[in-house]
């Protein structure tokens, strides 16, 4: 008698920290509802369902009735619940202690809300490295899922990815399912018989074997087209049909009942990878463009795909500074908490640092520290809510170790790019101050607000830039296919804002440029700034808890100017912190001092980059002579004072800059991938305070920023 083929569905579906309340709403209508009321239809059809801890929360919030209808098929036996991280954090990512703690909550939780432990767990993004069987099995995780590529690129053959293996490090053990990247694109854009006709042909080959698929539920309703295709077309009905009227051979398995029963087909010592796709995203602009066109030539020779592999997922800390700075405030922050003085239980401290603990674990949410067609670096909202809860969760440590409540200067490689920073800490305020980047301040938070106000991102060229270049004026085809095939556009003519930066959206940095230049040329980044003063390390002269003083000396030699124009010039910056009454004020002042007097006039801008995120909001503007602008303005406006106000999170700023001619204000916008489309999204706006000093006379010239900063 022949034995059963099993396949074995572990659908995922995640919402991240900080998503806007109307997108997890359209998600829940289109998907996450509909799916529960098809399988509910099919009691044959067993599969593992994953949910991360935000959107549980959300649906115990908001449609409760979801999980006493989630509870039922558990009970049944028809669902299995699968755990991983509460937060959907990259576990190789975090500290070991809080990857425990991270699987311990979302296990708690699901054995609270549907009376089960979960034995297994999502690897969020299926981002595998070697160490993570004895992370795993220290929390009493018995299984994951991976991609095939994981196995294939550890010499496994395709025909041996019809079972389960076990991955050991150091002795701890777990099992491995190899998913099929096949059925991830057959389910749901190929026909429900290719998927029977595929699922058969395995049988025939494997028989007692298992084909295993982990994806995401948002492929069955969320994604452009799905909705229609997979419940209105019956697509998914249809599927699951299909599985029933196949039960003779097709036992569609929970991934725990499979494991029950069947014995592990050996070890599985795997590499570092991720899904495909991914590992495509992480790679540098240029190189991608070749990996891409690499596997695009061997795209008939599975054989040879095996064998190519992108980059891992930590490439992205590269790929991305602000990716980087962002994951070692995460993890400094982890540091601070793991050392706070421990505290007498049931005491305001101790609920204060759980509490910390708690906002911290919501900061390692994945979403915000990667990119590609989805992962959230170039969504402002997405970035803000992890740094408003590590301002939140370190303000707290500090409330709760001693000495800490004073203002201080730390020097230390903050964010391990091997050059040195400077970190100013007070109750109001967090700056970190970069010398190696033109002694700009590349990340300010202001702490009665929990407001990181920088919070920007370079624009930089990216590889689908150039499929939009393509896809300009050609129409769109209704097809409905896999997220990863299409190009779609949420406006057209986006290719206009194909802009790419000089430098790291950093504050205070100082651009001497050639005094033609126009507002024009400073939104279009044509200043053509000299490169030394703007971005280059400057060398720290003192420093102290409320100040600092750095230094470059150079040769300035503006662009299109011959050698014998240069000038040498020694640039100061001065900077001053402090607590004001509603808040807290940041200035920096600069002193130009030249050896010869310049033979040719030049302007000085002092820049500030600051994010108040929705700009289009009522009550985020700048405050203008002709009343209220809109965040997106672009143009000149009188010196020597700019204000701008953001109602949401509370916050005014107030940029003095005496004797500056005017402030050159221009937007922030990228153009980045979405699961909707390409889009653009603005980033904070660049302001540039402005001067135009007559240099014939004086060999010593001085200015000064200030940004005054006010809670209410």
């Amino acid at each position: 008698m022949p034995q059963d083929f099993h396949l074995a569905l572990l659908i995922h579906a995640h919402q991240p920290c900080g998503n806007f309340e109307h997108v997890l709403e359209k998600a829940y209508e289109t998907s996450y509802l509909p799916f529960i009321e098809e399988l509910e239809k099919h009691p044959g059809v067993h599969l593992g369902l994953h949910y991360s801890g935000p959107l549980l929360t959300w649906i115990e919030e908001h449609r409760p009735e979801y999980f006493a209808r989630l509870k039922t098929l558990v009970q049944n036996g028809q669902v299995e619940l699968v755990g991983g991280g509460f937060y959907e954090p990259i576990l190789i990512s975090i500290p070991p202690e809080d990857q425990r703690e991270q699987i311990a909550r979302l296990s708690a939780y699901l054995e609270k809300h549907f009376g089960r432990l979960p034995t297994g767990a999502w690897l969020a993004e299926r981002v595998w490295e070697p160490q993570l069987p004895s992370a795993l099995a220290a929390s009493n995780i018995a299984y994951t899922l991976v991609d095939d590529i994981h196995f294939l690129s550890a010499g496994f053959e395709p025909e041996e990815l019809f079972g389960a293996y076990l991955a050991e490090d150091r002795g701890q053990t777990v099992w491995l399912y190899p998913g099929q990247k096949a059925l991830r694109y057959l389910v749901p854009f190929g026909k429900v018989e290719e998927v029977i006709t595929w699922l058969r042909e395995a049988a025939n080959l494997h028989p007692g074997g298992v084909a295993a698929m982990g994806d995401d539920m948002e492929k069955f309703g969320v994604w452009p087209g799905t909705h229609e295709h997979c419940y209105t077309d019956g697509w998914l009905a249809d599927f699951f049909t299909a599985l029933e009227k196949n039960s003779d051979w097709l036992r569609v398995s929970t991934p725990g009942e499979y494991l029950a029963a069947h014995a592990p087909l050996g070890r599985a010592d795997l590499p570092t990878a991720s899904y495909t796709e991914m590992m495509e995203w992480v790679l540098p602009t240029r190189v991608r463009q070749r990996y891409h066109a690499v596997l695009k030539e061997f795209s008939a020779r599975p054989e040879v795909l095996s064998f190519l592999r992108g980059g891992s997922w930590r490439g992205f800390f590269r790929k991305y500074p602000e990716s980087n700075l962002l994951h070692k405030k995460m993890l400094r922050v982890s540091a601070r908490l793991a050392a706070a003085p421990a505290r007498r239980a049931g005491t305001k401290s101790v609920e204060d640092l759980l509490r910390a603990r708690d906002l911290l674990l919501r900061a390692q949410c994945n979403d915000a520290y990667w990119h590609g067609i989805f992962g959230g670096i170039y969504a402002p909202h997405l970035r803000t809510d992890p740094w408003r809860n590590l301002i939140r969760a370190e303000a707290i440590a500090d409330l709760h170790t001693p000495g800490a409540l004073v203002a201080r200067v730390e020097l230390l490689d903050y964010d391990a790019d091997g050059a040195g920073e400077l970190l100013f800490t007070a109750p109001e305020y967090q700056a970190l101050l970069k010398p190696s980047d033109g002694g700009t301040i590349a990340a300010l938070d202001f702490r009665p607000a929990a407001a990181t106000l920088v919070n920007s991102i370079l624009r930089r060229p990216e590889s689908y830039h150039t499929s939009l270049r393509e896809a300009a004026g050609k129409p769109a085809t209704g097809a409905v296919a896999s997220i990863h095939e299409q190009t779609r556009v949420k406006e057209p003519g986006l290719e206009r804002f194909l802009r790419y930066d000089r430098w790291p959206r950093h504050a205070f940095r100082v651009l001497l440029f050639d005094p033609a230049r126009t507002h024009a040329d400073y939104e279009s980044l044509e200043l053509q700034e000299d490169p030394g003063f703007a971005g280059g390390a400057f060398t720290i002269k003192s420093s102290g808890p409320h100040d600092a003083e750095l230094f470059r000396a150079d040769t300035l030699t503006l662009h299109g100017k011959n050698e014998s124009a240069a000038v040498k010039v020694l640039l100061l910056k001065q900077y001053s912190f402090g607590a004001s009454p509603k808040g807290c004020e940041v200035g920096c002042e600069i002193t130009l001092r030249f050896k010869e007097l310049p033979a040719e006039p030049f302007a000085v801008g002092i820049e500030s980059i600051i994010n108040m995120l929705a700009p289009a909001e009522p009550d985020r503007f700048f405050e203008t002579q002709a009343g209220r602008e809109n965040l997106r303005f672009s143009g000149k406006l009188p010196g020597p004072i700019l204000r701008m106000e953001d109602g949401w999170q509370r916050v005014r700023v107030a940029l003095h800059a005496p004797l500056s001619e005017e402030f050159w204000v221009a937007p922030i916008e990228t153009v980045s991938e979405s699961e909707e489309g390409f889009e653009r999204v603005y980033q904070g706006s660049q302001i540039l305070a402005l001067w135009r000093p007559d240099f014939t006379t004086q060999k010593s010239w001085s200015a000064r920023l200030v940004w005054r900063i006010e809670a209410f």
